[in-house]
């Protein structure tokens, strides 16, 4: 018969030697998720996964299907508000996925509220009807469209501030004597995001046969920045007349940061004003939709008087003027 303390030893061997190849297989797991974690942008990251080229690029650039659901006349024209919006935030959910949720979540609050103020006993009529529709355009459409343009503002201030450096780049790769495509290809893997993604977006797109000047082009449509507009003509101009390249980008860069020097400077003086704006926006609809929410007999029971309804339509008429005033007030150019 075999020692007991003989056997206490194997197993206690055993255990040990499964101890270390369990952690040997965590510090692999966590070293190889650290890699791909260490991706400097969301492109290079999809890379390390093992997407494919081509599905990275569709990905990227948002090709959903949505050309003709962007065409269909004003919900075209809406559509593409939403799909500017979406880009900046780098959401890749559908356009016209994210319209028919919102135009589906505001009849479903509509409905769903005039049965509840039906079931408690008020009567269904125009000023109700006008009350509701209100609050459900509200909480569908326009909270939606206050998020999506707060995420978007952020990435686009983002990638603003990241244009000037990705040009310094630029231009020392072409003064290390990388040609245009190799000094393009350098920024997609020096630049965190969005630029980085962005001009991997271009460098693919070269890739698969486009003409750069059309890829840059798109991308500045894209974000509809004026910095990469001009970036675009200057490849284009150099391109048909020659000349120093590298010295062309370097002064539009010096350019470039004066402009966003001065725009800092606006921005500071105006920055009481914009924040009243912003106020005054959404202050309205918070307001009315927090206590429709909290208290809607506050609305309800005087929803069927006429002074009511005539004096709600004139004031979602002055908000739509007050909007469009205030916006054009603090769209200050530079």
């Amino acid at each position: 018969m075999m020692n007991p303390d003989y056997i206490r030893f194997l197993l206690l061997v055993l255990v040990f030697a499964a101890t270390m190849l369990a952690v040997e297989g965590l510090v692999s797991w966590i070293g190889n998720r650290q890699g791909v974690g260490r991706a400097i942008n969301k492109r290079l990251q999809m890379i390390a996964s093992g997407y494919e080229r081509g599905a990275i690029l569709s990905r990227l650039r948002r090709d959903t299907g949505d050309d003709l659901f962007l065409s269909m006349g004003v919900i075209g024209q809406f559509g593409i508000k939403i799909e500017r919006m979406l880009h900046a935030t780098g959401i890749g959910i559908p356009a016209r996925v994210v319209l028919i949720g919102m135009i589906a979540g505001t009849l479903f609050v509509f409905f769903l509220t005039i049965l509840l103020a039906a079931l408690s006993g008020y009567s269904v009529n125009l000023g109700l009807i006008l009350m509701v529709g209100a609050f459900a355009f509200s909480i569908g459409i326009a909270l939606p469209m206050m998020i999506l343009a707060r995420l978007g503002q952020r990435r686009r201030k983002k990638i603003q501030e990241q244009f000037p450096v990705a040009l310094d780049v630029f231009v020392r790769g072409l003064r290390a004597g990388h040609p245009i495509a190799a000094a393009l290809d350098l920024l997609t893997v020096e630049m965190q995001d969005p630029i980085g993604t962005e001009f991997g977006i271009v460098v693919d797109e070269v890739t698969y046969g486009a003409e750069l000047r059309d890829a840059l082009q798109r991308m500045a449509d894209r974000w509809g920045l004026e910095d990469m507009h001009m970036f675009v003509v200057c490849l284009s101009v150099q391109s048909e007349t020659g000349g120093n390249l590298a010295e062309i980008l370097e002064n539009l860069s010096g350019v470039i940061r004066e402009r966003a020097s001065l725009f800092m400077k606006v921005r500071a003086l105006s920055s009481e004003g914009r924040m009243t704006a912003v106020i005054l926006t959404a202050l309205p609809v918070l307001a009315f939709t927090g206590l429709f929410l909290l208290n809607p007999k506050f609305y309800l029971d005087v929803a069927a008087d006429p002074v009511f309804i005539i004096g709600f339509t004139g004031l979602v008429g002055l908000y739509v003027i007050g909007f469009i005033t205030i916006r054009r007030m603090i769209d200050l150019k530079v």
